[in-house]
């Protein structure tokens, strides 16, 4: 391809600055960005509060997130942020000690547990190859093609008929397994990390975030932080681009032909070669000439209603590190606080909650009353909010469920890349973390440009 072609990028998130910067490392630099918000990070958003950043979205990351590496090395940064810890309690206040091997009544479930944690990773490495690579395309067809997930990402792809069985649920498929228990430690980076319930999101969803890797230094709390917030991890990136993302860009219609491309930006058109969208795609018909099989596969989308509320509390009742209630990740209990993020040990600092509002076979909650029960929670968990300082209610993890996706959603959107000018990236093309993000970006520009 024409190393000079124009090239406009729609969204300044991990996925629309990483194409920028992968872009760049293979020649092409005629490119430009364009992020509808005044800030760059999307879902990474660090707001500032007494001199500290706090996290309103995406939290951490992990030693085997390489594409975040990629940006480090890049834009000269690195995992700089305080240590993380967690403690379990119960919604009356009291502390959980579930997982606890200082509690000898708990050892025997403790050791099943473990066994089946074991059992699941054995598994995914003798029957499941294929099932950590970023993207989703074959899965359907019991096939994989990408980058595996290691240091070198080394290109690998290959037939694997079992890889089929990601399209079920986690539930089912850890049923079929025989490791119902693995779902217990599983659904706290999932569920109350905002990505839905394990008896609604396909495995592969779950299972491209969390492979076993990833999943143990979960465990082990080996985590990384960034001291500035994971949003200056993207500003540090687009300060680096030749061509930093151009904020507070409205784009109000999309026109393609066999000629090119042509945007209409804040009244202004604008004409490319190519086209790479990484805002969200079931929005795409709305200002785009989206086709008819566009509009269909686009519509099959959905997403999580996911909010986030910092707030003060008295320094008497300031916990000192995280706090799960696992009680509270079951689509019974839809609305309640599932975590309380504590990132500094200052109590001046913010805590974050996060709560769900959708469940894929319920209503959806209505905003000011779950906020209501939040703080009601919050109260009852021993520390009240004295003053909301933030809040973000947040479209969360586009995904489509288990029948889309064994009819070959993906094998279709992804036979659609270069039509018109156009391809896909971002949260729905491979998983709503920024690893998964990021990586996706890299793939795509890999295979076509």
């Amino acid at each position: 391809m024409d190393k000079n072609i124009r090239i406009a990028i729609i969204g300044g998130g991990p996925a629309g600055l990483s194409a920028g910067m992968y872009l760049e490392q293979k020649g092409y630099e005629n490119y430009v960005i364009y992020e509808k918000s005044d800030h760059v990070g999307g879902k990474c958003h660090s707001p500032f509060h007494n001199g500290k950043r706090y996290e309103m979205g995406a939290i951490m990351g992990v030693p085997s997130y390489y594409a975040v590496h990629d940006i480090e090395v890049f834009a000269g940064i690195t995992h700089d942020g305080p240590a993380l810890n967690r403690d379990y309690q119960k919604p009356n206040g009291k502390m959980d000690h579930q997982f606890s091997t200082k509690r000898i009544w708990n050892l025997p479930h403790l050791l099943k547990l473990k066994k089946q944690i074991e059992k699941f990773g054995e598994i995914l490495r003798a029957d499941y190859k294929g099932y950590d690579i970023c993207g989703h395309r074959g899965v359907s067809e019991g096939r994989y093609e990408g980058y595996a997930v290691a240091e070198d990402r080394h290109h690998v792809e290959g037939e694997n008929p079992k890889l089929k069985d990601l399209c079920m649920t986690f539930k089912d498929f850890t049923d079929k397994l025989g490791v119902p228990l693995v779902r217990e430690v599983w659904i706290q980076p999932f569920t109350s990390f905002g990505y839905g319930y394990f008896d609604e999101i396909p495995a592969a969803y779950v299972l491209k975030y969390l492979d076993f890797q990833t999943m143990m230094n979960f465990m082990h709390v080996n985590l990384w932080t960034w001291k500035d917030g994971t949003q200056s991890i993207y500003e540090a990136l687009n300060a680096k681009l030749k061509h930093p993302a151009l904020l507070e860009q409205n784009i109000e219609k999309v026109v393609r032909s066999e000629e090119g491309v042509v945007l209409t930006v804040n009244g202004k058109e604008e004409k490319f070669d190519k086209l790479i969208v990484t805002a969200p795609l079931q929005y795409f018909p709305e200002y785009a000439d989206a086709d008819e099989e566009e509009k269909e596969l686009f519509s099959k989308i959905d997403y999580e209603r996911y909010d986030t509320m910092a707030f003060l509390t008295n320094p008497e009742n300031y916990p000192d590190r995280s706090r799960y209630i696992v009680d509270y990740m079951t689509p019974e209990t839809l609305g309640h606080v599932m975590v309380y993020y504590h990132r500094w040990p200052e109590s001046d600092q913010p805590l974050v909650t996060y709560v769900l509002r959708k469940h894929k076979n319920s209503k959806e909650l209505d905003y000011e009353a779950t906020k209501e029960q939040v703080k009601k929670d919050m109260a009852a968990l021993g520390c009240p909010m004295k003053e909301i300082i933030n809040e973000g209610k947040w479209y969360y993890f586009p995904h489509v469920f288990a029948e889309d996706y064994a009819a070959g959603w993906y094998e279709k959107v992804e036979a659609k890349q270069g039509n018109h000018s156009t391809y896909y990236a971002g949260e729905i093309m491979a998983f709503g973390d920024m690893d998964e993000t990021v990586e996706y970006s890299r793939d795509l520009i890999e295979r076509f440009f």
